[in-house]
């Protein structure tokens, strides 16, 4: 990369208060982009953002709820107001659930995951596509795993959110391919030293795993270098 190659370029990350979200935003405003970061936890996205100011870059924080009703609506309507377009929409916000049989799964739990790991995303694609044509060359990245193509014991409400989230967001690419600029891929971050990851594998030493810092900087490159709709790739 160049020393500031997304300079005058604007980036949002949902999910950026820790972990892959976190760092991503952080690579992203490192590369020169103003990054609006979200997620639930206000003190976790002001430490991302002084984080950034820090290294020289611009950020500006949006706590919410995605899942909550209309605020993925009212997001883009304040960020409209401030900026002509989105270039890069990362999509990272996720929740695991609980790890069990599918003859055990808790339906309340089960909708719950469905609402923002699916249709909290299809309301971040629907309320920001208008921004996003107006980038010179719009970018959706979305944050998977691998349960989504490789379904798991136990993994499965998780795993049935992330397949549907790679269709959703592929399906999308597909749709704006021919008439904008507009282009989606899928990362799988693979094993990555996380909260959901600890969570998910209590007894696992996380020494042995990367650190967010690579996946992340894996997302800032396909920022920067761009690629076509339907391009996939998994973090080693």
């Amino acid at each position: 990369m160049t020393d500031k190659p997304l300079s005058n370029q604007v980036a949002l990350v949902t999910g950026a208060s820790r972990g892959i979200g976190a760092a991503t935003a952080q690579a992203l405003g490192t590369a020169g982009a103003h990054v609006i970061l979200t997620a639930r936890t206000p003190g976790g996205l002001e430490e991302v953002e002084e984080a950034i100011h820090a290294s020289g870059g611009s950020a500006t924080i949006a706590p919410m709820d995605l899942a909550e009703n209309e605020s993925v609506a009212r997001l883009a309507a304040a960020i409209a107001e401030r900026w002509t377009a989105i270039d890069t929409l990362v999509l990272n916000a996720a929740s695991l659930g609980t790890l069990s049989p599918v003859t055990a799964m808790d339906f309340k739990e089960l909708a719950a995951v469905l609402t923002l790991n699916v249709s909290a995303q299809a309301a971040m694609l629907q309320a920001f596509d208008p921004l996003l044509r107006k980038a010179q060359a719009g970018k959706v990245i979305g944050v998977t795993s691998s349960v989504g193509r490789n379904p798991r014991a136990y993994w499965g409400m998780y795993g049935a959110s992330k397949a549907a989230f790679d269709n959703l967001l592929l399906s999308y690419g597909e749709e704006v391919r021919n008439l904008t600029p507009i282009r989606v891929a899928i990362v799988d971050p693979g094993a990555t030293r996380t909260k959901m990851r600890a969570r998910a594998f209590p007894g696992e030493d996380p020494a042995t795993l990367k650190g967010p810092e690579v996946v992340a900087d894996a997302i800032a490159r396909l920022a920067v270098a761009g690629f076509e709709t339907g391009h996939f790739e998994r973090v080693g």
